[in-house]
C-alpha cells in the first residue's frame, strides 16, 4: 500500500514498537491510548530508544527527529477515522478488544482494514462485533517489534483475500516477513512457544536444573538467541499467565496448564524485566 496513515490503538510495549517501525518507513502514525499521559510516555520511550541508536552511531540525529515527527498522539478513538489501516494492540482481554473493534467499525471508513496484534485471542470474536468481519485480520507482531522480522497474519473464516493481501503488503512495507495462521487459540507461534516456556518453568520449579543451566542449554545447544526463562521475563510473566490460562481453558491440555511457580511470581508482582524482577533480578 502507498504510505498513508496507520492507526495504532494501545501505546504499551507492542503498540509503541509498531508505531516506531511504521513511522520509520514514512507512515504517519496516530498512536492512541486512554490517557494523554500514557501516549506521551510511549513517545518518550521511543525517543529514548532512538537516542541510544544515535549514541551508538546506528542512526543520524536528523533521522531520529524525522521519525518522531511522524508519530501523533490521540486519546479519542474517533481520530482513527483518518487512518488507512488500524492495528489494535491493547492488553490481552477479549471483551476490551471487542469494545475497541465496535468503536473502530463506527468511525473508520468501509475500506479500512482492522487488524489485531493479539497473540492468542479469537480474531473472529472481534470481527463479529463489526459490520465488516471480512475486513478484520490478525496482525501479530513480536517483541521487540523494531528488531523482530516476522509477523503472523491470522485469517478467520470471514477474512477476505483482499484483506489478507492488504495486511501482507503493509507488513512487507515495514520490512517484515509474514506467514499465515488459522484463527485458533494461540494461532501457530504461541501454540509452539507456550509449552516450551512452561516446560522450562516446570524444570526450574521441580529443582531439576537451575535457571542459568536451563537457559544455557537452549542457547548453546539449539542456537537460540536467549533461553526460555530470559525470554519469559522479556515477554512478561503476567502476559504468559493470561495466555496459558486462556489456552488451557480452550484445549484442556495439561501442556498449557500454568505452573504454580508462574502463578506465584505474578501474584508477587515479579513480572519480568518491566518490574525489575522475574526469574532474574534486573534491578
Amino acid at each position: 500500500m502507498d504510505k498513508g496513515t496507520v492507526g495504532v490503538v494501545g501505546s504499551g510495549t507492542m503498540g509503541r514498537g509498531i508505531a516506531q517501525v511504521a513511522a520509520g518507513v514514512g507512515y504517519d502514525v496516530i498512536l492512541n491510548d486512554i490517557s494523554e499521559d500514557l501516549v506521551c510516555r510511549a513517545v518518550e520511550h521511543v525517543d529514548r530508544d532512538l537516542a541510544r541508536l544515535v549514541g551508538k552511531g546506528k542512526m543520524e540525529d536528523a533521522a531520529r527527529g524525522e521519525l518522531l515527527s511522524h508519530i501523533g498522539t490521540s486519546t479519542d478513538l474517533g481520530d482513527m477515522a483518518e487512518a488507512d489501516i488500524v492495528v489494535e494492540a491493547i492488553f490481552e482481554d477479549l471483551e476490551a478488544k471487542k469494545q475497541v473493534f465496535a468503536r473502530l467499525d463506527e468511525v473508520c471508513s468501509e475500506e479500512v482494514v482492522l487488524g489485531s496484534n493479539s497473540s492468542s485471542l479469537s480474531i473472529l470474536d472481534m470481527a463479529m462485533v463489526t459490520k465488516r468481519p471480512e475486513s478484520v485480520v490478525g496482525i501479530h507482531f513480536f517483541n521487540p517489534v523494531p528488531l523482530m522480522k516476522g509477523v503472523e497474519l491470522v485469517c478467520t473464516i470471514t477474512t477476505s483475500f483482499k484483506t489478507l493481501e492488504t495486511a501482507r503488503r503493509f507488513c512487507a512495507s515495514l520490512g517484515k516477513e509474514t506467514w499465515v495462521a488459522k484463527d485458533a487459540p494461540g494461532f501457530l507461534s504461541t501454540r509452539l512457544l507456550i509449552p516450551y516456556l512452561l516446560d522450562a518453568m516446570r524444570l526450574l520449579e521441580s529443582a531439576f536444573a537451575t535457571k542459568e543451566d536451563i537457559d544455557a542449554c537452549c542457547v548453546l545447544s539449539f542456537n537460540y538467541p536467549m533461553g526460555p526463562l530470559t525470554l519469559s521475563d522479556l515477554i512478561g510473566l503476567d502476559v504468559l499467565l493470561n495466555i496459558a490460562d486462556s489456552m488451557y481453558a480452550s484445549f484442556k491440555d495439561p501442556k498449557f496448564a500454568a505452573p504454580i511457580l508462574l502463578e506465584k511470581k505474578v501474584k508477587a508482582g515479579q513480572l519480568g524485566r518491566k518490574t525489575g524482577k522475574g526469574f532474574y533480578d534486573y534491578s
